[in-house]
């Protein structure tokens, strides 16, 4: 599973924990967290949010979308700091690395439409580094399947039931996902921290990166059924 890569940053986020403490998860819940990453499979293109910080007071949002059929992401990032806004525009990624490029002069509409009309030669492409916002989108694209994990696996690969919560009206389980060898050194407890519903739903995952403070935070917002990413525009690798 995904769980397997660690990945961090600095986001608040608040959730209202419903008192129980953390237990092994049941057949159910791991069937329902093994189901979750061929939710998002089947659900692309989804809406996405990540947010993370790079550290001295700068953080990194990016809004965009996910297909998890090509496993490519395009989105528009905005950096602030400690006295204001650093520096916006496109990027996109895949699961080789990303590209960043200034937003067309003049141009509205969401990422994916803008990143269409950005030239090839636009934008700057790189490797994924070891920084938040890197291992995030890395990560990111990855999640999706198209097929189910299995869940007798995830349960005897230390995935965790940490409590309930409650976002926008609707009850999440919140899980710590099976551990990998090497990635969780904090007591065993996987990195990776997942918000899946009764129907194994994927709403919110966070992660975290030794060194840092609060997880770099992913929302899945679901489907948008209108987005087109653009056929590969950047040079990875």
């Amino acid at each position: 599973m995904a769980c397997a890569v660690a990945a961090g940053g600095v986001v608040a986020y608040r959730t209202v924990a419903d008192g129980t403490g953390e237990r092994a998860v049941t057949v159910d819940e791991a069937s329902r967290l093994a189901l979750s990453r061929l939710n998002l499979f089947q659900a692309s293109p989804v809406t996405v949010v990540l947010t993370a910080a790079e550290g001295g007071g700068v953080d990194v949002r990016v809004e965009g979308v996910v297909d998890y059929r090509t496993r490519r992401g395009v989105g528009r990032y905005r950096v602030t700091g400690a006295s204001g806004p650093l520096d916006h525009g496109l990027v996109v990624w895949d699961a080789g690395g990303l590209g960043l490029a200034p937003e067309p002069a003049g141009a509205d509409g969401p990422a994916w439409q803008q990143a269409e009309r950005v030239p090839r030669q636009g934008w700057s492409p790189r490797t994924y580094t070891a920084d938040p916002l890197d291992a995030g989108l890395q990560l990111l694209v990855q999640l999706g399947a198209d097929r189910p994990d299995n869940p007798l696996l995830l349960a005897q690969s230390g995935a965790r039931w940490l409590g309930s919560d409650r976002l926008d009206g609707r009850t999440y389980d919140r899980f710590a996902g099976p551990r990998a060898q090497g990635a969780a050194p904090d007591g065993g407890r996987s990195p990776l921290t997942y918000w899946v519903d009764g129907d194994g739903t994927l709403r919110r995952m966070t992660m975290r990166m030794p060194g840092l403070g609060t997880p770099t935070t992913v929302e899945f917002a679901g489907q948008d059924a209108g987005a087109r990413l653009p056929e590969a525009p950047w040079l990875t690798g």
